[in-house]
């Protein structure tokens, strides 16, 4: 997932972002609602935004009402100190998808995650499968006929971002994006190695990758051809 985590307490966002980070997941860092705003309308779509109501600029809920107002459907999970019920509700009533109080396990913010991104892309189940093809989100696993693949963490980010997309074409910038976040440590062809290698990885899967030149790239289901 690209995550974009809002949160002012250093040592509460370090250890967001390095739990994250060393999942596979590609986050970037906001500590105010301006900050946030900025990466929001500057970067492509986030999977998730974790998203602390206090902040030193104001309240998250406002960007959240911001967010909502603009028709942005990105997945928020809100993270705050105030453990009324009232509060919950104003989140959840805002357009929150889920709440979390803190202090909190980071494993547990970790599986909200997962379960609130699935919900947004309409799985329900952690491992979501196109023909022989499946993809485990949760155990971070890919098997193509019951025989286990192994991924590195880019090419896994990848391959989660075509099957939440199937049959969309994704960017190159989007999912440069997705690989390296703001803060990009590589070219663009870094995507076109990574496809490749994602290619060569996934030979005899239910799942082609195409390449549609000047547009990007677009994962189809596979048609078996049936023998009479």
């Amino acid at each position: 997932m690209r995550v974009l985590v809002v949160e002012d307490t250093e040592d509460v966002a370090e250890a967001i972002l390095a739990h994250f980070q060393r999942q596979g997941h590609v986050c970037d860092h906001a500590e105010c609602r301006e900050d946030a705003a900025h990466f929001i309308a500057l970067a492509e779509p986030y999977d998730l935004v974790i998203l602390d109501l206090n902040l030193p600029d104001g309240s998250g809920l406002e960007l959240l009402k911001e967010l909502r107002a603009a028709r942005n459907a990105v997945p928020v999970l809100v993270l705050t100190a105030r453990m009324h019920v009232e509060d919950k509700i104003d989140a959840l009533d805002v357009g929150a998808d889920d709440y979390l109080v803190k202090p909190f396990d980071l494993r547990e913010l970790e599986a909200r995650a997962r379960a609130v991104s699935r919900r947004r892309h309409g799985a329900v189940q952690a491992a979501v499968e196109t023909g022989n093809l499946c993809c485990d989100l949760a155990a971070r696993s890919v098997t193509i006929d019951g025989r286990e693949v192994e991924l590195t963490r880019r090419e896994f980010i990848l391959l989660e971002a075509f099957m939440g997309n199937l049959n969309r074409v994704l960017e190159k910038d989007e999912l440069y994006s997705r690989l390296y976040g703001l803060t990009g440590e590589a070219g663009l062809n870094a995507v076109e190695v990574y496809i490749a290698r994602l290619r060569r990885k996934l030979e005899g899967a239910d799942l082609e990758i195409r390449t549609l030149r000047g547009l990007g790239y677009q994962a189809v289901p596979r048609e078996r051809t049936r023998t009479p």
